[in-house]
């Protein structure tokens, strides 16, 4: 019988980060995987092959947009297998990576479905493994919605859009969040009509309402069509393709959508079945979600718990941030996750990204704050490249300390990388005010919207 000091069981962004972080730390380690490629939902059907789709079709989409710039382009068309080809080939790159680092680091990669017979033992298949820790790190997948079968044909989650062999004549999208809206412009920009359905008045819940307005209006300016306050009560499948029942929300009306193909984006559930963690008396919500201490353990000793499977915001590099900040306890050292700054981005065009409070949170608890603003069309690199839409947002208290920031614009997610570090940093809006940025350049809206806090706004 085979001993691990760790045994982590999910080889996704938190579980294989976890791991190689164990190993660099001496530990004798062992990563778990039974999807058959480690990177988990985020590299194999999330984050990477989305992107990678997200490019290809702005690439597309960029033509049509040319002329102005003296460049004429004619007969463009779309190959979508040679799109999915090359989207393929960037995720099994990134998955030999992940079995490269693994080597390297001398982390054991063991493949199969495991569970947790009793404290310190893992079961996959026939093997019964020892160790002295365990972290589960399984991660999330979509969420179902009642009396709606996924067939990932004609009713998809984000697995089946991502694999789409033609571009459907008509998509409608259920649910107005980072993943429907990512994978809605996919398909949009590559000629499908696509209209978006969502049971609240607003796009991007949880995104300041300011921002997630900007990218609503910009989306809509590039094709997509929203319909809110909507909640899907059926999907019926007819000769013609998909007859969708919609009911408005608070009214005693219902209308119908005709679609080719559906797709189920209203969000994830953690992944914690088949593990035994009932029997093993582990805490967990109603939901699943998997109930942790601050050095990540659970309710069992010696049994911890990371990523989309634990509370907090369901995202790759939050996860990442747990597994290393949970195995350097385990070893010993002080391993630390601040949650008030972790940033969120929405990689649509424009993008949205977003770290600590919305507006809407600080009016809720009476926060006293001040409110800096800069749009991209008052910014000369934007101009100069076409991409005006949105602007940068923050959001300081009276000594300056920048309580949240919220971009909506090209390279947003960029953008707010230096106001995620001020924010970790306790750096004031004046010190970021008063740093040089160059010229031109889109990092200038960041330094005018801290100046727009201070009531000092040079160009606005």
């Amino acid at each position: 019988m085979e001993n691990y000091d760790l045994i982590v069981i999910g080889g996704g962004p938190g579980g294989y980060v976890a791991a190689i972080r164990a190993a660099q730390l001496g530990l004798k380690v062992a990563c778990v995987e039974g999807r058959g490629a480690l990177g988990g939902t985020c590299l194999n059907v999330g984050c990477i092959p989305s992107k990678a789709l997200l490019t290809s079709s702005g690439k597309f989409a960029e033509l049509s947009h040319l002329a102005a710039h003296g460049v004429s382009v004619e007969g463009a068309s779309v190959d979508v297998p040679a799109m999915m080809a090359r989207k393929d080939k960037v995720v099994g790159d990134l998955t030999k990576g992940i079995a490269f680092l693994f080597k390297k680091n001398g982390v054991e990669l063991i493949e199969g479905w495991a569970s947790i017979p009793a404290p310190g033992q893992v079961q996959v298949g026939e093997e019964l493994l020892e160790t002295k820790n365990i972290i589960i790190a399984t991660g999330s997948e979509p969420t179902p919605l009642p009396g709606v079968e996924i067939d990932e044909v004609d009713v998809l989650t984000s697995t089946g859009a991502l694999a789409l062999t033609s571009v459907p004549e008509h998509l409608v999208v259920v649910g107005a969040g980072v993943i429907g809206l990512e994978l809605g412009q996919v398909w949009s920009r590559l000629g499908a009509k696509v209209t978006v359905v969502e049971y609240l008045d607003r796009v991007l819940p949880g995104i300041d309402g300011e921002i997630a307005k900007l990218s609503q209006r910009a989306l809509s300016k590039k094709g997509m069509k929203f319909q809110l306050g909507r909640a899907l009560k059926s999907i019926e499948k007819t000769e013609a393709g998909l007859n969708l029942t919609l009911e408005r929300v608070g009214k005693d009306k219902v209308e119908q959508i005709e679609a080719e193909k559906v797709l189920i984006a209203i969000g994830r559930r953690p992944v914690t079945r088949g593990l035994g963690l009932e029997e093993l008396g582990i805490s967990m919500t109603a939901r699943g979600v998997i109930e942790v201490d601050e050095t990540f353990q659970t309710s069992v000793p010696g049994i911890f718990a990371i990523g989309d499977c634990v509370p907090g915001p369901m995202l790759a590099h939050k996860a990442e941030e747990d597994g290393v900040a949970c195995v350097e306890m385990i070893a010993g050292e002080a391993g630390h996750v601040d949650y008030n700054c972790v940033p969120g981005v929405v990689y649509t065009d424009p993008e949205v990204a977003s770290v600590g409070l919305t507006e809407e949170a600080l009016k809720e608890a009476c926060t006293e704050y001040s409110v800096g603003k800069f749009t991209f069309m008052a910014n000369s690199r934007a101009r100069a490249s076409g991409e005006t839409d949105g602007a940068v947002k923050v959001l300081a208290d009276p000594a300056g300390k920048i309580l949240g920031a919220h971009v909506c614009g090209a390279h947003g997610g960029d953008l707010l990388s230096e106001l995620v570090l001020a924010m970790a940093k306790g750096i004031t809006v004046k010190e970021v005010a008063e740093t040089c940025h160059a010229h031109p350049a889109l990092g200038e809206a960041v330094k005018e919207a801290c100046l727009d806090a201070l009531g000092r706004a040079i160009h606005a």
